[in-house]
């Protein structure tokens, strides 16, 4: 009994530490804001437009992600440009969304309700995708903008941004299959080249998951 007592100041002050954490990813506005900077650096008025937020809102919530240690910043010219603070908050920013795809049907349902028409059947494997690249069996293609493409993308991929969709499929290859990967498992830019071009006739299909997934899966992040 006394050994455990001694231990209360201790945790009473350690927990608070973790709560922090826990603070700061308890708004879907600032979970939003981590899964943009998981495509790449931005400053405060991208995130705006991406997230349809006001300035002075991002600004906010950026200020708590930053307090919490979970984004950093740098000077760019005049602008101040945030990222994730490591690879560790994307690896943790995918658990919690694992768990919550795990508990909560609400999600699956969303996932039914807005799933983008003609892009039925199974993804393309990730473990495949770079191995069928480099064999020239696919073409791979990239429809997340430009931005976050040259920050990073899979190898082998061809960048064909979200307002580039329908004037560069038709020049794409059609003799073999088209793969598509986004930003992540809920990002529909994927699903909109798909169903676009299997209207065109081609033999498409999304990746699973998306760049974020990629990363953390063949230990990149």
């Amino acid at each position: 009994m006394l050994a455990s007592m001694s231990h209360r100041g201790f945790k009473q002050r350690l927990y608070p530490e973790f709560a922090r954490i826990a603070h700061a990813l308890a708004s879907d506005r600032r979970l939003e804001l981590i899964d943009l900077l998981a495509q790449g650096p931005r400053h405060v008025e991208a995130l705006a437009v991406e997230s349809e937020m006001s300035v002075a809102n991002v600004s906010q919530h950026l200020q708590v992600l930053r307090a919490a240690h979970l984004v950093e910043t740098e000077r760019r010219g005049t602008k101040t440009v945030y990222r994730l603070a490591g690879d560790d908050i994307l690896r943790l920013w995918l658990a919690l969304r694992g768990v919550a795809e795990h508990r909560l049907s609400e999600i699956p349902q969303l996932v039914r309700q807005y799933a983008v028409v003609g892009v039925e059947g199974s993804p393309f494997s990730w473990q495949d995708v770079e191995g069928c690249v480099q064999r020239g069996e696919v073409t791979l293609i990239d429809v997340r903008p430009a931005l976050e493409f040259e920050h990073g993308h899979i190898p082998g991929a061809i960048s064909v941004p979200p307002d580039e969709l329908g004037v560069r499929l038709d020049g794409l290859p059609h003799d073999r299959p088209i793969v598509a990967y986004c930003r992540g498992a809920y990002c529909l830019f994927a699903d909109e080249a798909v169903a676009l071009l299997r209207q065109r006739g081609a033999e498409a299909y999304r990746l699973d998951g998306g760049w974020s997934e990629w990363l953390v899966s063949t230990g990149h992040a």
